[in-house]
């Protein structure tokens, strides 16, 4: 199958979006299908550019106000691709976001006369809240919602990460067919790391409690909830340290904050890191990966901490729902800070527990291979596409 994808981000944008898309192409490659993916510039490039080696399409864009990292895509240069685009006989298209990679999806899906697949990656009301703080709560979960449902229903079929969010999607009035299809990891990939190279470059020593996090810097990760657990693990375990992989707008006020509450020797911040070599032994490093979101959609980075052998304390938030069982390769924590920090507290003072929760996750995380997925999304486009076929037929 040939699959034209858009979206509004992509490498070097790191985020679980970006993850996602990676990972279903490279396996839909694996599988003998092609992808082309849409995506933005990130440099100051004023003219298209083609990756032939990897068929991404780099689409001039600008920064986007109030979001640094995110760039608006040129709506014009999209447009001007469309006699191109229409000479490669893609199969369908798959929009990965909701900005102006789902307008322009809809749009190319009908020029191009294709069935359109809508992935909905994000909890579009959460991050509304947050970013926009100046409107009305009220009136932000009401545009969060006609506007999801809008769009999903633009499309041919939704596919969603987990089972909350489809939950959530009906709840906003999505009749459009939907299916949960989250996204897998490639298991080999987490399984190489050196932990002891991780602490030997950031002088971390052998025998010293560690904790990480990895996610991206903002608000919605609920990051300043693992700071008062550190400050309340401190109490009992005085060298116990904090590392925080990644950045994000919140990175000013969390560093004010673990300044107010005398933390500084407690937290050690490395920013994003390769993720083909020093990500995968931050992970080993770990005694244990923490986690504490409670917008998730899905969770990818707890399956690659499982996946690394590294036991698991987190909360069980919308979609991490799906992706958790206590006692398999983690301990599920409530949202209580007591609770959170006593879990912890088991698994770096238990060895045994923690040895037993690292061979259960990496059992438990098999069932979550990045190929089953791919699969079963291959099912799914080649269902979208015959019945589209067979209605264009019958409307003849």
């Amino acid at each position: 199958m040939r699959i034209l994808m858009i979206s509004d981000v992509y490498f070097p944008r790191i985020n679980g979006v970006s993850t996602s898309i990676q990972t279903f192409i490279n396996e839909l490659n694996q599988l003998g299908h092609s992808v082309t993916l849409i995506a933005p510039d990130y440099t100051k490039q004023r003219v298209i550019s083609v990756d032939l080696d990897e068929d991404i399409i780099r689409i001039p864009a600008r920064r986007v106000p109030l979001d640094p990292e995110d760039r608006y895509m040129r709506r014009s240069k999209i447009r001007s691709l469309l006699p191109k685009l229409a000479l490669r006989n893609y199969d369908l298209v798959h929009i990965q976001t909701p900005f102006v990679a789902h307008y322009l999806g809809i749009w190319l899906g009908r020029n191009l006369d294709l069935p359109v697949i809508t992935t909905y990656h994000t909890f579009f009301e959460e991050y509304l809240y947050h970013y926009f703080p100046f409107i009305p709560k009220r009136l932000k979960g009401g545009l969060a919602k006609r506007i999801s449902a809008s769009q999903c229903n633009q499309s041919n079929q939704v596919f969603v990460p987990s089972t909350a969010m489809m939950e959530v999607l009906s709840g906003y009035g999505v009749t459009t067919n939907m299916s949960v299809l989250p996204t897998g990891i490639p298991l080999n990939a987490y399984r190489q790391g050196d932990g002891s190279r991780f602490r030997s470059k950031h002088g971390i020593p052998a025998d010293r409690p560690v904790m990480i996090t990895i996610s991206r810097v903002a608000v919605e990760k609920n990051i300043g909830f693992l700071i008062d657990v550190l400050k309340n693990l401190k109490e009992r375990m005085p060298d116990i340290l904090l590392v925080i992989a990644g950045e994000g707008p919140l990175l000013d006020g969390l560093k004010q904050k673990i300044r107010q509450e005398s933390l500084d020797n407690q937290v050690m911040f490395v920013g994003y890191l390769d993720r083909a070599t020093e990500l995968q032994d931050c992970y080993r490093a770990a005694d244990t990966f923490v986690f504490a979101s409670r917008t998730e959609t899905q969770g990818l980075v707890l399956l690659e901490a499982m996946a690394a052998g590294t036991p698991v304390v987190s909360t069980a938030i919308m979609g991490t729902r799906d992706v958790l069982e206590d006692g398999k390769g983690c301990l599920i924590a409530q949202d209580d800070v007591h609770d959170f920090s006593s879990k912890v507290e088991r698994v770096l003072r238990n060895r045994a527990l923690g040895v037993h929760l690292s061979d259960t996750g990496k059992e438990y995380v098999s069932q979550w291979c990045a190929t089953i997925f791919a699969e079963q999304l291959v099912g799914h486009y080649q269902a979208l596409v015959e019945s589209y076929t067979e209605l264009e037929a019958m409307a003849v």
